[in-house]
């Protein structure tokens, strides 16, 4: 078998007019990701997901990428992922081609798994059939109470954990905060995402307010840069340190663990280097009996390959979904996540286990002879008209 030709699918979703939500990086108008499909000389495809700048992932793949394995045996996965790594270790050791060789890296353990006729998952020794998952929402809103009605809806919908965004300002975190802990009880977990708009003498203003309410984590208080502010912030915090979502490949994620600044680990399957990159990430976190809760705000091609990853960890674990309106998520895909008491399935199809709802790519699908078109995409802004940042935290 021989990989015969590899396409970039770029994908894009525009928020209905006033649907979309306020954050720490401004006005979110819509979504973006990027698929990568490997096709092969045998009829067998795989599919793969990056969360980066889409001009740029067709550039590194399409460009660079594909003709270096056009003719290769896709099985010999490690060996592949090891040759994109040297190619393009000169620019993108930590950039978007990291990115771009885990939706190639995805792409052919989907690929194998469909030869040898066993999910991912199995693949990589399976130790769970489910895995506890949490709504990732509750973004920043006017009125406390509405924080409180989206809760509440997130637990009718059969979760048991939640994220919340804070960093707006004092007064709002603190308002959010117990409204939200007040809405849930004590039976359900509560997450707080900061978006790295914390100081550290404001992290320390908020922990023990955090250690009050006692939430599950406290995500990225400080840029990922910062991490003398996450060491000096841990003697003050009872509850645990979560960080990952702006790290990429198994060096960054070291140095979080080597020098013990965060208790739960949070790597990116379409982020970070593909499946092979993060269980080799996530293997050493469970080495040293760390939370392992992966980061996901792209797409469901990406959601499913971070299951897959997580059913195979030897530590707690939790899986991140969207719960947005992000229809990347919600409609890419023939099948739908199954959610009980909690905890969502993992598929049990060949590889991956998913198959694409054409009429949704076909929907969300943005022509690769243009240019990504500006706009506010939560964690990546093109076009000055949409940059527009929040006041500096008081």
């Amino acid at each position: 078998m021989k990989i015969q030709k590899i396409e970039v699918i770029t994908l894009r979703f525009e928020y209905p007019s006033g649907k979309g939500f306020h954050c720490a990086g401004g006005y979110c108008t819509a979504r973006a990701s990027s698929l990568v499909r490997v096709h092969t000389d045998e009829g067998i495809s795989g599919l793969g997901s990056v969360y980066s700048h889409p001009d740029l992932v067709r550039v590194v793949i399409e460009g660079q990428l594909a003709p270096m394995l056009c003719g290769q045996d896709p099985l010999l996965i490690e060996s592949l992922w090891e040759r994109n790594y040297n190619l393009t270790r000169w620019y993108g050791r930590r950039g978007v081609a990291i990115s771009a060789i885990g939706g190639v890296d995805m792409a052919l353990w989907d690929i194998r798994g469909k030869v040898e006729r066993k999910p991912i998952c199995e693949l990589l020794g399976i130790r769970r059939g489910c895995v506890p998952a949490y709504a990732s929402a509750l973004l920043w809103r006017d009125d406390p109470v509405e924080l409180e009605e989206e809760a509440k809806r997130h637990l009718a919908s059969g979760f048991h954990a939640m994220k919340t965004r804070l960093g707006r300002d004092f007064k709002y975190d603190c308002d959010g905060l117990f409204s939200l802990r007040n809405a849930l009880g004590e039976k359900y977990r509560l997450m707080v995402d900061a978006n790295a708009r914390y100081g550290l003498s404001q992290a320390e203003r908020m922990a023990p307010l955090f250690n009050e309410a006692g939430i599950f984590w406290l995500e990225e208080p400080f840029p990922p840069e910062d991490l003398d502010s996450y060491a000096a912030l841990r003697s003050k915090l009872k509850v645990p340190l979560a960080a990952g979502e702006n790290e990429v490949a198994m060096m960054d994620f070291r140095d979080l663990m080597e020098r013990n600044l965060v208790d739960i680990i949070q790597p990116d399957c379409c982020r970070a280097g593909g499946i092979t990159e993060c269980l080799r990430i996530g293997r050493l976190a469970a080495e040293q009996g760390r939370f392992v809760a992966t980061h996901t705000w792209s797409d469901a091609v990406a959601l499913t390959a971070n299951l897959h990853v997580l059913a195979t960890l030897d530590t707690d674990v939790m899986l991140e979904i969207d719960q947005t309106g992000n229809a990347l998520i919600e409609d890419l895909l023939n099948e739908k996540l199954e959610l009980r008491d909690g905890e969502v399935i993992v598929p049990r199809g060949p590889g991956l286990g998913i198959s694409l709802n054409e009429d949704a790519l076909e929907r969300y699908s943005y022509p690769a002879e243009e240019s990504f078109p500006d706009g506010n995409y939560a964690d990546m802004v093109f076009g000055a008209e949409y940059l527009t940042p929040p006041n500096p935290y008081k």
